[in-house]
């Protein structure tokens, strides 16, 4: 009977162990597409973002390489201040602010009645000067009179005195009368003096001047009238020009106005421009004439033509009312402005309003404007 022996393993038999499943292959859509598009916008925006903006910095500085440009800049409008050239008290406002007058109109008026009484005083003065020419022409004629009789008193004396000379030689005569005789003498010759100093100054006081072949004392007495003449007709103010009416709060009726005193303020509306404050660095290549334009803060996309006028003779600290001082060790150097005034080509589509804010491009690559 065989015995059992203890089971050993089959080595010869034994299976070889099975290899892991194998991936299918991925479908032709689904979630393993999206390797390669992110790879794709990855290398877009490695290359394409640096593209994009060295070709945005590159057209920048095409662009803006010819022409600079600024926010420093303002309307401006010619202004007259309007004065009275005459002090008195108010008594007509012909005007309101923002009116629209034209040259020659009628501002405000002041109480004439003071010059009126001036003019008649004058006019007084004249008649007076007048009598005193015609009291001294008589004056004159008496004193040519007066000359005449002086002169035969003269011949008289002189006769007299000769009498009482031979008399005096002869023995006939006193001391007492010759000499009485030759005093007389004297005296008619000084009257005879006396009478030609009178008619001489006469003469003088009657003598025409000049210029004018009218008697001094009547001329500085028309002159007197014609000049309270004037003072009467300054009491009407009118606009030296034509523009708006600014500042005319302060005229009120019977407030006293002070010679040469701002009273009202003309704005010449009608020719603006603006006054560009540039940095002197950015004058190298900007020349009179060349085309500017303008933009305004007031005006979202208006934008008007223009062209550079003038540079300024100076910047805007030379002109200013404490102008720095820089000789001091301690001092920071800083870009100075420099005032640039561009003329309108046109006339702008919206109303201008002196100190408006703008902005200003000029264009310094390109020629000037034609014909400027």
């Amino acid at each position: 009977m065989d015995q059992l022996s203890p089971a050993r393993p089959k080595t010869e038999d034994a299976a070889p162990p099975k290899a892991a499943p194998k991936a299918d292959p991925l479908p032709a859509t689904g979630a393993g597409e999206a390797a390669p598009t992110t790879s794709r916008r990855t290398r877009l925006l490695m290359f394409g973002l640096p593209l994009a903006l060295v070709a945005g910095g590159a057209g920048w500085w095409l662009t803006s390489g010819g022409s600079v440009s600024t926010d420093n800049a303002y309307v401006q409008m010619d202004k007259v201040s309007v004065a009275a050239e005459v002090g008195g008290r108010i008594t007509e406002v012909a005007v309101r602010d923002g009116q629209q007058v034209a040259k020659g109109q009628l501002l405000f008026r002041i109480d004439g009645e003071p010059y009126a009484l001036t003019v008649a005083q004058a006019s007084a003065a004249i008649d007076a000067a007048e009598v005193e020419v015609g009291n001294l022409s008589a004056s004159a004629n008496t004193s040519s009179v007066d000359i005449a009789a002086a002169r035969e008193d003269v011949k008289f004396a002189e006769v007299n005195f000769g009498r009482q000379a031979a008399l005096m030689e002869r023995g006939f005569t006193t001391k007492a009368a010759y000499d009485a005789s030759r005093h007389a003498v004297a005296q008619a010759r000084e009257r005879v003096r006396q009478a030609e100093a009178a008619a001489a100054e006469a003469r003088t006081k009657l003598a025409a001047g000049p210029s004018s072949g009218v008697n001094p004392q009547v001329e500085a007495a028309r002159v007197q009238r014609s000049q309270a003449q004037v003072n009467l007709a300054r009491t009407t103010v009118r606009a030296p020009s034509a523009g708006r009416v600014a500042q005319s709060d302060r005229l009120q009726i019977g407030q006293m106005m002070v010679a040469g005193l701002p009273a009202v303020t003309l704005v010449d509306t009608g020719r603006p421009w603006v006054e560009a404050n540039f940095k002197e660095t950015d004058l190298a290549n900007m020349r009179v004439g060349q085309r500017a334009e303008v933009s305004f803060d007031a005006y979202p996309g208006l934008k008007v033509r223009g062209h550079v006028l003038t540079i300024g003779a100076g910047t805007g600290s030379e002109f200013s009312v404490l102008p720095a001082q820089n000789a001091t060790g301690n001092w920071v150097k800083v870009t100075q402005r420099v005032p640039v005034r561009i003329a309108f080509d046109e006339k702008p589509a919206r109303e201008m309003i002196a100190g408006l804010s703008a902005d200003v491009r000029v264009f310094t690559s390109g020629g000037a404007v034609a014909g400027k």
